[in-house]
């Protein structure tokens, strides 16, 4: 779990890294730079140099690091201990920090060093907390936002260069708002190996598991296990091209698992037993794989499922008189907070989590004036609002009128709305934030099947394991009170049902003394929707978002997202709903975390 760490004292080296691909344990870096900085922007060492990664460096069209400019260069080992001096003892900065520093902490292990940073900074996840008026938050355009030259994006000195601006832009706004920065300790449980398998996609039904005796059928799900005589990655290809459905856990779905000693007391081979299935040898499924039988193609079998109807005209969405509000509301009991927030959503403002650039107006409850930040709003020269108003806004027919802003602010999405994925939305992120410096709350995936269970390990996504192996699913944001979940809509499987992201909190605490929980749903150029989830009190998980498959084909014109609230005893499946994208309230009456709650999920 991450947590807020204090930075009052610290220096900054910020880094970008340019590399042969997106998963750290396979890929390799192939440039790196870095800048020392202080809290005033003044940049001290510096540090640019390509890397020969011995390997195919991937894509040059992006990075323009093709084999000819790379072969001069130096091995990682050789320059890691100068990079290794300037990241001792400062926190790490990048843009999208857990990206960087996974390649550099695994170009590290493979290098037989240590590498010193012990905690990080995620420039997204300021932009984030900071609420910008920016339409994202690439690198370019909060760099056009800060007025900050680009000059050569994807070279990794100038990109470090571009981001020590707007960091120092981005920070001292932070302090003027007296919100924390995002630090978070660096403890993943990083590993060399091995090396998981990628799923690629299986266009044959899972015929069941091996029968003793009997020969391999296309789309059988096999699992390996140990150590193998051919190369793991290569032998799942030859499986692949088989027409086998190659996975990294044993779950009920498995057909078969391969290992070489099959009297090996692994935990895959355990699970496989305690599932009656069966385990052979590399040597048999060798033999196997010279007559795999032709299997049944999915989508062959008609869906049992009926098709709602769609309406002919789509409503129009009604103006509200608050829309362009982003509003924090300050003072009174945590039931009042609530109610009042409830009520600026009914007038279409958008309740703060924490008073960042973004933030137009404050209501102040009981006790509000007292709020240690209620100087920083006078100085901001925010619009002080009273319930009394609220109120009276609520039973009139002609809005008060408040001063016009220009700010982007995304639709806020009430309970129950609906909002279409365009055809050539194939990213969507579900991104997540709360007031900063309070508890700490992990947020998690689960891809669920038809039968609202998780078919394996590999599926359920969480800080520790943060990427399913095809990278349909994945944590995107790297930060003390921000996390998100990137879902490529290309990469779901088939078998996927619908994807379900929740948010837990450990220990005794509760989201009611959180508060209200901030989510987006964003596409890369954009966020589409907001929503703010607000009536939890003892609860200590939280469902956020499911995304749902709408027939059996993936079609993403077919997503949709919505808000609504629902309940649901702690250890209990959840029950079939539509095949929709929603957002989701949901509250456990019984505390316990997601990760407990969900151990019903899995199998």
């Amino acid at each position: 779990m991450s947590h807020a760490v204090s930075t009052h004292n610290d220096q900054w080296v910020v880094v970008d890294v340019e590399t042969s691909g997106l998963k750290a344990s396979r890929d390799r870096v192939l440039s790196v730079a870095a800048l020392t900085v202080d809290d005033h922007g003044r940049i001290g060492r510096e540090l640019s140099t390509l890397v020969n990664p011995g390997c195919d460096p991937g894509p040059v069209h992006i990075h323009k690091l093709t084999p000819q400019r790379l072969a001069g260069a130096p091995r990682f080992e050789d320059i890691a201990p100068q990079l290794m001096d300037m990241l001792d003892g400062r926190t790490m900065v990048a843009h999208n920090a857990s990206f960087d520093h996974g390649f550099l902490k695994l170009e590290s292990m493979r290098a037989g060093l240590d590498m010193p940073t012990k905690q990080r900074l995620c420039t997204v996840a300021l932009s984030r907390r900071l609420q910008l008026d920016t339409p994202n938050h690439k690198l370019a355009t909060l760099a056009a936002h800060w007025k900050v030259l680009q000059s050569n994006a994807h070279d990794a000195y100038d990109d470090a260069r571009v981001l020590a601006q707007i960091f120092t832009h981005s920070s001292r706004l932070a302090r003027s708002l007296d919100l924390p920065l995002p630090v978070v300790k660096c403890t993943e449980r990083l590993t060399l190996y091995p090396d998981s398998v990628p799923r690629t996609h299986c266009e044959w039904e899972n015929p069941g598991p091996l029968k003793p005796g009997g020969g391999l059928i296309q789309g059988m799900r096999v699992v390996i296990s140990g150590d193998t005589k051919v190369p793991r990655l290569q032998l799942a290809a030859q499986l692949n091209d088989a027409g086998l459905d190659v996975m990294n856990s044993v779950s009920r779905f498995t057909s078969v698992v391969v290992c070489s000693d099959p009297s090996l007391d692994s935990r895959k081979v355990e699970r496989a037993r305690a599932h009656g299935l069966e385990v052979i040898s590399e040597a048999r499924v060798l033999d196997l794989l010279r007559n795999v039988q032709p299997g049944m193609l999915k989508g062959t079998q008609p869906d049992p499922t009926p098709q709602p109807s769609k309406p002919k005209h789509k409503p129009k969405p009604v103006a509200m008189p608050w829309q362009s509000r982003r509003i924090l509301v300050m003072g009174g009991s945590h039931a009042e907070s609530v109610l009042m927030r409830s009520r600026l959503i009914q007038l279409g403002a958008t309740p703060a989590v924490n008073l960042s650039a973004g933030v137009t107006d404050v209501l102040i409850l009981d006790g509000g004036d007292g709020d240690p930040r209620m100087p920083k709003a006078k100085e901001r020269d925010l619009t002080i609002l009273t319930p009394a108003l609220v109120d009276r806004e609520l039973n009139i027919e002609q809005p008060t009128q408040l001063p016009p802003l220009r700010r982007r602010i995304p639709p806020l999405v009430p309970r129950g709305g609906v909002i279409d994925l365009g055809p050539n939305s194939t990213v969507l992120t579900v991104n997540s934030s709360w007031r900063a410096e309070s508890i700490g709350v992990d947020v998690v995936a689960l891809m669920l099947g038809e039968d609202e269970l998780v078919s394996s390990d590999e599926d359920f996504v969480f800080f520790n394991a943060p990427a399913t192996s095809d990278g349909a699913v994945s944590m995107s944001i790297d930060g003390d009170s921000e996390q998100g979940v990137c879902i490529d809509l290309t990469l779901v499987p088939e078998d996927c049902a619908r994807i379900l992201v929740a948010a837990a909190i450990d220990g005794d605490s509760t989201f009611g003394e959180i508060g209200a929980v901030s989510v987006s749903l964003d596409v890369p150029e954009s966020t589409i929707a907001t929503a703010v989830l607000d009536a939890a009190t003892t609860e200590r998980s939280m469902l956020l978002a499911e995304i749902y498959r709408r027939g059996k084909r993936m079609a993403v014109s077919r997503y949709r997202t919505g808000l609504r609230r629902r309940t649901r005893r702690a250890g209990r499946p959840l029950r079939r709903r539509g095949r929709r994208l929603r957002l989701c309230e949901s509250t456990c009456p019984e505390p316990a975390s997601v990760r407990h709650a969900a151990a019903s999920l899995l199998d």
